[in-house]
């Protein structure tokens, strides 16, 4: 998946000249943490709603004498410079590692400094739930198998065979040396049958726990 597929297109912006005033106006009336800086068309600078309000206590009940004139002043003098982007056909993995690495809530889209989109870590959020499958009525099966060729594709024709479709599957590192686990989303609500075939096939569940009284 690209980032061009969940990114938002209809971006909220300031420009360059524009006030603190009017950054604020726009952080509250559209709900946003974010807004890039553009001018001519590029984009030159990000402003958050955290830099608005150091720059200016008052919104958050310390008055100043000097309130006004700081709302007046240009929000070039509170923007960050050094912005970190993304491009429309990075992958979405990609942008996910950028914002981690770098811990910041958003990565404007740019192409040859121009803005086309916005991507946040609520963006990242909600396409990790959709590839997950978990809005829809499923189970959870983690299994534990060799960290070698083919097993997946073995875990995979068990669901195959018991008709059960799978919604999402995920390939994680083992805690144990030379395992990994697979992780599958399931469309059904009693996955009690399944985990009972791949235990006679073999393999170790993960989860759901016996322990825990879900099998």
């Amino acid at each position: 998946m690209l980032v061009e597929d969940i990114m938002k297109r209809d971006v909220v912006t300031v420009e360059l000249t524009d006030s603190i005033r009017l950054a604020l106006l726009k952080v509250h009336q559209y709900r946003i943490r974010h807004l890039p800086v553009i001018s001519q068309g590029k984009l030159v600078g990000i402003i958050s709603d955290r830099d608005v309000r150091d720059a200016c206590p008052s919104i958050i009940g310390i008055p100043r004498e000097d309130d006004e004139h700081v709302l007046n002043t240009p929000v070039s003098s509170i923007m960050r410079k050094d912005v970190i982007c993304a491009h429309p056909l990075d992958f979405v993995e990609e942008a996910a590692l950028a914002l981690y690495d770098n811990r910041i809530g958003c990565l404007p889209v740019v192409v040859d400094d121009e803005l086309k989109g916005i991507i946040t870590e609520t963006d990242i959020l909600h396409t990790l739930v959709e590839l997950m499958g978990v809005h829809y009525p499923s189970s959870h099966i983690e299994v534990e198998v060799d960290d070698r060729t083919g097993l997946l594709a073995d875990v995979a024709e068990i669901f195959k065979e018991a008709k059960c479709n799978v919604t999402s599957v995920l390939v994680m590192p083992g805690k144990h040396l030379g395992k990994k686990n697979l992780v599958f989303r399931v469309q059904t609500i009693d996955p009690r049958h399944l985990v009972s075939k791949i235990e006679e096939a073999g393999y170790r569940i993960v989860w759901p726990r016996e322990s825990e009284g879900l099998v």
